[in-house]
């Protein structure tokens, strides 16, 4: 390939992938009472969830300019150009600061992609971009496909627990509790750059009924024209819940049996720092 590919670890990918995939993972900086920690580099999944559960105060950060800097000259050493394809610029700075840094010192070498995209559908941006640089498209024709099909994808995510949208500041402290009480378990859904609010439910039989349902309508009416011609990718995350995840994605099967699942995954830290361990979520978006 004359073009690298570039991601960072919200994408889901792990430092072991990248490397079987011929690409590069930048990890994400995560804070954990003040010190600082790389997604799958310095913090495992493991360590990461042993930390919030144990209330440790837990937040997300940027990579530094100057190492993304150093690694895009590194790269630029072995190809002709790079796509680099970060966390969705509503969800994060660091699209944008990306950005910054290709236009001032890379200008026509490295292509940043917003494409307003996080975990799983983020993965399926970079797997494209990894098929479209095999066939010997360039970074510019790769960053317009990634863009134009921005918006053909969802998320869909149940939290099992409030309690960390509460300490995010998502929820009030009043609406946190009376939830709770209740046994609310949301539905949140992804869609560009927006973390929002699907549906309220309180079993997990009726959130993963909530999903498939939402799913379902989407792969009828907004993505129906790719469904129908095959170029629909599904997937289905977790945070610290991988046999139900298991169970969900068999489920999801036998609804869409035309349908490839192509990954279960944990969902990124800088998704699972906001909803906690226990959730579930499915994924759609296009493949190229």
């Amino acid at each position: 390939m004359k073009t690298a590919i570039v991601t960072d670890s919200n994408s889901g990918i792990t430092q072991a992938q990248a490397k079987e995939l011929g690409i590069t993972v930048i990890p994400m900086p995560v804070l954990i009472d003040g010190e600082q920690y790389f997604e799958d580099i310095t913090l495992s999944q493991e360590e990461f969830y042993d930390k919030l559960k144990a209330d440790a105060s837990v937040s997300t950060s940027q990579p530094s300019s100057y190492e993304v800097s150093k690694l895009f000259k590194s790269l630029l050493n072995e190809y002709d150009d790079i796509v680099c394809i970060p966390m969705s610029s509503g969800l994060s700075g660091t699209c944008q600061s990306l950005t910054h840094l290709a236009r001032t010192n890379f200008a026509k070498k490295v292509y940043v992609v917003d494409n307003q995209r996080i975990s799983l559908t983020q993965r399926q941006s970079v797997m494209d971009a990894i098929k479209m640089a095999k066939e010997g498209k360039r970074a510019k024709e790769i960053c317009k496909y990634l863009t134009d099909t921005k918006m053909i994808s969802s998320i869909y995510i149940m939290v099992d627990t409030l309690k960390y949208l509460k300490k995010g500041g998502r929820l009030t402290p009043a609406v946190a509790m009376i939830g709770t009480l209740l046994k609310i378990k949301p539905v949140l859904q992804i869609q560009g750059d927006k973390l929002d609010q699907y549906a309220k439910v309180r079993k997990l039989v009726d959130a993963k009924a909530t999903m498939i349902n939402a799913l379902k309508k989407d792969l009828e009416t907004r993505f129906k024209e790719y469904a129908d011609a095959g170029k629909i990718s599904l997937a289905v995350a977790h945070t610290q819940n991988l046999n139900e995840a298991e169970r969900f994605a068999q489920e999801i099967k036998e609804i869409f049996p035309n349908l490839e699942i192509s990954y279960i995954d944990p969902l990124s830290l800088s998704v699972s720092c906001h909803i906690g361990p226990g959730a579930l979520a499915v994924a759609c978006s296009i493949k190229y």
